[in-house]
Parts: C-alpha cells; sequence; structure tokens
C-alpha cells in the first residue's frame, strides 16, 4: 500500500505501486560551524567522508576531540582540547541561554555547554543542525487534517528536523498563519532573523526555557495563529497550555520525549498530552460485563493531540491515527495498531496497517466437574536473570525451553499488572503462562501490592477458591518476570496450599513489607470497614507485623481477632 504525500487525493489503499516521493534535500551550512571550531577539528574534518552523517562534536577540556556518528565515535587527532581552546570557540558564538545553550546566527548548529561548579566552560557539544526538505512526506496527508500533531521519538532521531519542515509547509504551501515557539533557537537557528527552513512562518524566542508556557499563550492571544509549533513538551505547565490552546481551535505540532505512546500514558507530567489517566471505581455489575476488577484505570478527557506518530528511524514512522482509541486500548491490556510508514531506498513511501494480533488458543477443558484442573507443570530449569545466559544462547542461534510435561500452561490471573508488559515477559522467556480473567479458574493470582489493597474482594474470592496469590512491587517487566519464574518453580515443585498465601517475589526488605501491611490496613479500614460497617480479613502476616496491624487499628477504635494457623494467620478488623 503506497501513496503520493503530495497529492491532496484521498490515499488510495492496496495501490499495487508505489510513487516516488520527492527526494530529500539537505542543507547544513557546515563550513560555518567548522570556521569556529579548532584548527585541528577542522583539518581532521576536512575530507567529505568525514563530514557525511555527522551528528556532533564532542570537546572537553584535557580530552581528544572526538566526531560522532550514528552508532560510531571517532578521535580527531592526538591533541587534547585546552582550555584556550574552548574559549576560542565560545567568543565566536552567541550569548548562552539559561539552558546552557548557544547558536551560529542565521545556522541551524546548536553548542551546548558543560560547566564546573564555579560557572567556567570545560566542555563543548557541537550538534550540527541539518534542514531536510522532504522529510514531511511522511505525514503530509494528516496536515491536510486540521488537527493536532505530535512528534515521539527518541533525542537524534529527527523530531526537529521533522517539526522544521513541517512548519515551513503549513506556512508555504498550505497559507496557515503559523507560529513557531522556539526556545533554544534550534528550530529557526540562533540570531533575530529566523532561517529560511521555517518559510513564511514567524518565530517568538523564550528569554528563558522555564518560560515556555507563557510564550505558547501569549503567541494565541495576540498573534492570531492557525498553527502553533513548539519543541519538547516536558513540563505539567507546557502540558496544560497544550490543551488551552487546542480547546481555542488552534492547530498544535509538537513533541515529546519518548519512544512510543505508552510512555506518555504513563508519565504524570505528560499523559494529559493524550487525555490523562483516572482510577476509576466500577460496580460489581459493570466490573462482571467487563470481566475486569473493580478498580480500574481509564481515559480522563479527550486527547490534547488526536494524530500522534512514533519515529523509530528517519526513514520508519508509526502513526496513530485515532489517539484516543490507542490510550483506551492500551489501559485496557491491549495492542495498539498504528499504521507503519516506511521510505524506501527508492524514495517510495509504502503504508500497511498493523496486523491484528490473534487471540491466544484456549486451553482445553477438563472433562471432569468443576473445581480447578489437578494437571501441573514439571520442574523445569529457569535461565537466570541476573547471568545474561539467555543472551548468550541468542547470539549462538539457540532458543532457551522450558521442559513442559503437561497438556496445558500455568492459568494466571493478574491484578494491576500490565497486559503489555505481562505478555512481553511471557514471549521473552518463552514461559509456559495463560493469562485468563476468573480467579476462580486460575492456578494462581499475580499482583502488585498497591493495587491487592485496592481490592480486597479480588483477595476473598481467591481465598475462597483455594487459589495462592503472587504479590509483587511494581508493575515492571524485571518484577513481573521473577513473579512468573517463582511461580512456575512452585508449581513445578507441586508445592501448593490449601488456601491463597500471600508471597512476595519482590525481594524486598522486613520493612518494605510492614510498610505496605500497614497501608493494606490503613486502605481496609478507611475504605470498607469505616464507611460500609463489614469486617475485612487482612493478608496473612508475622507475628511482629499482625500486631503492628492491631495497634493501627486501635487508633480507629476498632476491635481485632486472628484467625488462621501456621503461615495463613491473619488479622480481621471489626466494625463498631
Amino acid at each position: 500500500m503506497s501513496i503520493d504525500p503530495n497529492s491532496t487525493a484521498p490515499i488510495c489503499v492496496g495501490s499495487a505501486e508505489a510513487e516516488p516521493i520527492t527526494p530529500q534535500r539537505i542543507t547544513d551550512d557546515l563550513d560555518r560551524l567548522l570556521a569556529v571550531l579548532p584548527e585541528p577539528v577542522q583539518a581532521a574534518l576536512e575530507p567529505l567522508e568525514a563530514r557525511e552523517q555527522l551528528l556532533e562534536v564532542v570537546l572537553d577540556l584535557g580530552r581528544v576531540p572526538e566526531a560522532r556518528y550514528p552508532g560510531r565515535a571517532v578521535a580527531l587527532g592526538d591533541a587534547v582540547v585546552e582550555r584556550a581552546d574552548l574559549e576560542a570557540v565560545v567568543v565566536q558564538l552567541g550569548a548562552f541561554g539559561g539552558d546552557n545553550r548557544a547558536g551560529i546566527e542565521r545556522t541551524l548548529h546548536r553548542i551546548s555547554a558543560i560547566r564546573n561548579r564555579t560557572g567556567s566552560i570545560v566542555g563543548l557539544t557541537c550538534r550540527v543542525g541539518r534542514a531536510v526538505f522532504g522529510t514531511v512526506a511522511m505525514v503530509r496527508d494528516l496536515m491536510d487534517s486540521g488537527q493536532s500533531l505530535l512528534l515521539m521519538g527518541r533525542p537524534g532521531v529527527g523530531k526537529t528536523t521533522a517539526l522544521r519542515e513541517i512548519a515551513r509547509v503549513l506556512a508555504d504551501d498550505l497559507g496557515k498563519r503559523v507560529v513557531v515557539i522556539d526556545t533554544s533557537n534550534e528550530i529557526a537557528g540562533d540570531g533575530d532573523i529566523p532561517h529560511p527552513a521555517i518559510g513564511r512562518a514567524r518565530r517568538m524566542q523564550v528569554a528563558r526555557p522555564e518560560l515556555q508556557h507563557q510564550v505558547m499563550i501569549e503567541a494565541v492571544e495576540n498573534h492570531m495563529p492557525e498553527v502553533i509549533v513548539i519543541d519538547e513538551i516536558g513540563t505539567e505547565l507546557e502540558a496544560q497550555a497544550a490543551r488551552t490552546i487546542a480547546e481555542r481551535g488552534v492547530m498544535l505540532v509538537a513533541t515529546a520525549h519518548g519512544n512510543e505512546l505508552a510512555n506518555l500514558v504513563k508519565n504524570p507530567t505528560l499523559s494529559d498530552l493524550v487525555g490523562g489517566i483516572e482510577s476509576v471505581t466500577l460496580g460489581d455489575e459493570e466490573a462482571r460485563r467487563r470481566r475486569s476488577q473493580k478498580t480500574v484505570l481509564e481515559r480522563a478527557a479527550e486527547p490534547t493531540f488526536p494524530l500522534a506518530v512514533e519515529m523509530h528511524s528517519r526513514h520508519r514512522w508509526l502513526v496513530h491515527r485515532d489517539v484516543a482509541r490507542t490510550v483506551d486500548l492500551l489501559l485496557r491490556g491491549q495492542l495498539p495498531r498504528p499504521q507503519v510508514r516506511e521510505l524506501d531506498g527508492e524514495g517510495r513511501l509504502h503504508l500497511r496497517d498493523t496486523p491484528q494480533p490473534s487471540p491466544p488458543a484456549q486451553p482445553p477443558r477438563p472433562a471432569s466437574g468443576g473445581g480447578r484442573p489437578a494437571a501441573r507443570l514439571a520442574p523445569v530449569p529457569l535461565p537466570d536473570p541476573q547471568a545474561g545466559r539467555d543472551a548468550t544462547a541468542a547470539s549462538a542461534g539457540e532458543e532457551p525451553e522450558l521442559a513442559i510435561n503437561d497438556q496445558r500452561p500455568l492459568q494466571l490471573c493478574c491484578a494491576g499488572v500490565s497486559r503489555l508488559l505481562l505478555e512481553q515477559a511471557i514471549r521473552s522467556r518463552r514461559l509456559p503462562v495463560q493469562p485468563i480473567e476468573a480467579v476462580e479458574e486460575a492456578d494462581a493470582v499475580l499482583a502488585v501490592r498497591q493495587q491487592l489493597g485496592h481490592t480486597p474482594e479480588l483477595r476473598r474470592r481467591a481465598q475462597a477458591a483455594g487459589v495462592p496469590i503472587l504479590v509483587i512491587k511494581a508493575d515492571t517487566l524485571p518484577q513481573i518476570q521473577r513473579g512468573l519464574e517463582r511461580l512456575l518453580q512452585r508449581q513445578g515443585s507441586g508445592d501448593q496450599e490449601s488456601s491463597p498465601v500471600a508471597d512476595d517475589a519482590s525481594g524486598g526488605s522486613s520493612a518494605d513489607d510492614a510498610l505496605a501491611a500497614l497501608e493494606e490496613c490503613r486502605l481496609a479500614v478507611e475504605q470498607l470497614v469505616l464507611p460500609q460497617g463489614q469486617p475485612v480479613e487482612l493478608l496473612p502476616r508475622s507475628e511482629a507485623v499482625r500486631r503492628m496491624q492491631a495497634e493501627l487499628a486501635t487508633h480507629y477504635r476498632l476491635e481485632t481477632a486472628v484467625f488462621g494457623s501456621g503461615r495463613q494467620q491473619r488479622l480481621r478488623i471489626f466494625p463498631r
């Protein structure tokens, strides 16, 4: 599937031949950057092959200068950088701002300073700025929609370069009133006259980086823009200003650091850009209808940016044409389906949709009556996550396998665990685990400690069904992997309890466990015992921890009693 991004015609799906797009032209003014560098560095970078794909030149006091290219670094000569060399470069630059960045007038190059404790410059990073004409072809059709667009990607992938080209096309080709908020003079270059790479777009400079959100609002109130272009939205105030601008009907084009949309969803500072995240408590009937826990995460509002692009490389972008739907899928633990756009070696743009992930195969049901099946996994040799043996096996062309002496995988119910991270852990280690929703049909429950405290109903259902609970500290990939391996070891060794055991796979200290137990007790009292007047049983704990929980309950003037025996002793809190 291919499109001509320079055409305003609708995208044709399934076309047999990809049409070539306008070839990219690159303007870098590299000679002007090399002119301010020390003479030995200029001589080392004089050959044409030394300039191709040059990203930046690093000058550190007392070290040999270094040229950096994609994936490699090259030393420039043998002489180390002297303090006089750094001073000679600095006097040829513009003034350094509050973000320790300077530039060369009418160019896109950026020079960033490293200072010592007294404020003296001891290092310079001279980054090559290039105006690349033609990159906008990847998202040319999105610009006609008039919807706000967010670009994401790791540093150096070309976000600012694409932003600069988008500003020019919107201003020159589409005739929009475009204002560029240029905080570090990186979009339109140093000096009072903006670089021609932004075309007829106007540029507003920012005196200090912390004032960027104020200049964003000022641009809307004073200059009547149709489009505002911003580089690096990174604070909560800037995210709020972006929402305010979008609500006034102004199109936004901005960048944010993060490899993918899931990073923004988990970022409390920037999550408002994609709608914000809030915790919602469902009723019993709604939770059953959704087959989910009672406390779930949902999108709080419409996204500030309805369109988003993940820039994985300069020639491969993933486009989310409906950010709201993508965020909803991520919060439900499902995989999003972005559109993949790639430029081939001949300059042709190819589009393809991410295929719908096939649903996991359902395990066969036992022929006999109710209850959980008695089939168990045989003991398996589990890889050591610290030893890196998996990487060694992969490099030798081998894949670690788990010996399974059973017809079905481990049935696992999760609470507070990201479905994306869980599936990644299962795939990466080829673990025989099958996520399911029903607690009663599970072999075990894997729960994040904080989520387990918020869902006492899950704990009661697991206890009634005799399903063991494994608790992890946080919803991170290493914690999930460690928890899955521990559950498989437990299943393989046949160490099954008749009632659920609140185990801990986090490897944390006893002090952390005590704090978690006290937090569990507080939540139970404040959310269930006092408002609803119902008794609550806490998780099994040691005698010392139960004593601390009982003391906390007495502060609320509540009665407690200990139930169970052995490792299953737990505290029950009674209402007044």
